[in-house]
């Protein structure tokens, strides 16, 4: 897809999200189900299900997916997704690329062995390797719009107001 047929594609619906702002706001929405025989969760994707469970160093087997690192291929997948939309929009070749993430976790907050330490990522680093021939203040542009478009990004980078409920069967 080039950067024309890229703007072909989303002129009506930028158009309809300026004349209708309300129709933008579209809820996501995730489900899973808890697995009745050990510590894991069955995540319907859409594509497949995936199974997730303890990660190992909270005494897990590994054969599940672990959510951190699910939430490092979503920002990985959304990151990738974003910068490709915008080099093709902004007409930056790419030959190739790779998008790579990592996070530090202190899994003493996790398990409640220190009431000190953060449950959850301390820090996230997203990485892009790019093949291109672009100069530098192009590629600066590129990186400045993914990580300003990119969704999971921003979630992560601005919290979003959050609420936890329950309901019984």
């Amino acid at each position: 897809m080039d950067a024309s047929a890229l703007r072909a594609l989303q002129a009506p619906i930028k158009d309809k999200y300026r004349t209708a702002p309300d129709a933008a706001v579209i809820t996501l929405k995730a489900k899973g189900t808890l697995d009745d025989t050990k510590i894991a969760c069955k995540v319907e994707t859409g594509r497949a299900i995936a199974e997730a469970g303890l990660h190992p160093a909270t005494g897990g087997s590994g054969a599940e997916l672990c959510s951190g690192d699910m939430l490092l291929e979503a920002l990985v997948a959304c990151a990738g997704v974003t910068l490709k939309a915008v080099a093709t929009a902004l007409e930056i070749p790419l030959r190739s690329g790779t998008v790579s993430a990592e996070g530090d976790l202190d899994f003493r907050g996790t398990l409640g062995v220190d009431k000190e330490a953060p449950v959850g990522f301390r820090s996230i680093r997203l990485f892009f390797e790019l093949d291109t021939d672009a100069p530098e203040d192009k590629l600066a542009q590129l990186l400045k719009l993914t990580e300003r478009y990119c969704v999971v990004f921003q979630t992560l980078n601005h919290k979003p107001a959050l609420s936890v409920a329950t309901t019984t069967v």
